[in-house]
């Protein structure tokens, strides 16, 4: 069964301990200086970035959940909020990829824009992800390719 866990500090620990397990540092965290993988600086920067964007009230510009399948973090989910719009973003560890479970977290997703009040439902990927582009365009989302972004805008009303 997949679930959406709301991002707290037990849940962070657990979230990290995912991301090292299945998936490359640039894949789920903005670029931090040093030698590739999961270093100790790694990782702090892991916690501070999502410490600062969904936990500190002071400076949380989104909500984030661990996407827990079985009981076992598998990855993130997450909703910023942009004017009537709800941005989403998903990562995967390695091993949950392909298994369906981006679609039931994508449900998931836009049950929760539609609560929100949200018009607009949007997101991004990249023009080398299919499976994102499939899932995307499999939603109904209008997709917009320009560079090396490809967005994604489903009207929600």
């Amino acid at each position: 069964m997949t679930v959406l866990t709301p991002l707290d500090e037990p849940a962070l620990a657990r979230l990290l301990d995912a991301a090292v397990a299945g998936a490359d540092p640039l894949e789920v965290m903005p670029p931090v200086s040093g030698p590739p993988g999961w270093t100790s600086s790694r990782r702090d920067a892991f916690l501070a970035f999502h410490r600062g964007r969904t936990l500190d009230p002071a400076t949380a510009v989104e909500r984030t959940w661990v996407v827990d399948v079985d009981g076992t973090a598998v990855g993130a989910a997450r909703l910023e909020r942009h004017g009537d719009a709800v941005e989403a973003g998903i990562w995967l560890s390695r091993e949950a990829r392909g298994r369906g479970i981006g679609t039931r977290v994508t449900a998931l997703l836009l049950a929760e824009a539609q609560r929100s009040g949200a018009a607009r439902f949007i997101a991004s990927t990249t023009p080398g992800n299919g499976g994102a582009r499939a899932l995307l365009g499999g939603i109904g989302a209008a997709l917009t390719a320009e560079g090396d972004e490809v967005a994604a805008e489903l009207p929600l009303s």
